[in-house]
């Protein structure tokens, strides 16, 4: 078993750094609100650090997963960042979705003196309790190596993408996925009400073919009944729309679902709906309000 260090304790890391104590490692954690770093060792076997360096000190792993890039810059860098406790050797995985910009340049601020993956994760909060993350990640393969047994014990399906900052770029692809996704289904659904026909008899008979999806197979019904409560917000989701957009900008790639889709969701904010899930976007055609 490793020693292991957890900064970030939000819907996602909370219990990914459960599991990780859960399987028998020794855990340290960090978060912002030093509270919810207690609540945590009240909940599971290990220990509260008041900075990320003393969180990072000795371990043999240090894992975060934060907002966004200013937030993983903040937790990492500076006398009291991650990397200035790391030990030679060690290896930082971040699970944050962030840029792939910003995940070059933590490998460039190791110095070769430890390792650095980017590994964004899908999945969402019930992926996370469940254990049952994807993980997508950039970086050495050696260090992939090393790192994969110990992020299964809250991934099921973890890749090795490419160099750093590939991780990244594979967790836009899934968000550029998802939103075009969303909203097909949304629009079908509208349809299918302003036509008259039963959902779920429409559902049990497209979900079987082409159609078929996850949003479709998890989200049509409570999408149906207005329901918006699972997890992953509107306002992460234009964070990572965003990212997205300026990755494209930068390498010449055309989005242009991807930016609609994204004025869709601010379409959603304004509705009062910046906590609701992704699957809100049904929400634009009416029968919702804050």
């Amino acid at each position: 078993m490793a020693k292991v260090a957890f900064i970030g304790l939000g819907v996602m890391g909370y219990p990914m750094a459960g599991h990780l104590a859960a399987g028998g490692h020794e855990v340290t954690v960090y978060n912002r609100t030093h509270a919810k770093a207690e609540a945590w060792t009240r909940q599971h076997k290990g220990t509260a650090a008041p900075t990320p360096r003393e969180a990072a000190a000795g371990a043999d792993f240090v894992f975060c997963c934060v907002g966004n890039d200013d937030d993983l810059r903040s937790v990492t860098i500076g006398p009291d960042g991650a990397f200035a406790g790391m030990k030679e050797g060690a290896l930082f995985v971040d699970h944050t979705t962030a840029s792939a910009t910003v995940a070059r340049e933590l490998a460039e601020a190791a110095g070769g003196r430890f390792g650095v993956m980017d590994g964004p994760v899908s999945g969402g909060q019930a992926g996370a309790e469940n254990g049952k993350l994807t993980v997508m990640m950039g970086g050495e393969a050696a260090d992939f190596e090393r790192a994969k047994p110990v992020i299964g014990c809250y991934g099921a399906n973890i890749s090795h993408i490419g160099p750093h900052g590939a991780g990244q770029l594979a967790k836009m692809v899934n968000q550029i996925c998802i939103a075009g996704v969303v909203q097909g289904l949304a629009e079908g659904l509208h349809f299918a009400e302003a036509a008259g026909l039963d959902a779920a008899k429409v559902i049990g008979a497209i979900s079987k073919g082409a159609a078929q999806s996850w949003q479709m197979e998890n989200r049509w019904k409570t999408m149906t009944e207005k329901k918006f409560d699972f997890g992953f917000a509107v306002d992460w989701m234009r964070k990572d729309l965003g990212i997205c957009l300026a990755q494209a900008k930068e390498t010449g790639a055309r989005l242009p679902l991807t930016a609609l889709v994204d004025q869709f969701y601010a379409d959603v904010q304004q509705m009062g709906g910046r906590r609701w899930d992704t699957s809100s976007l049904i929400a634009r055609f009416g029968g919702v309000s804050e």
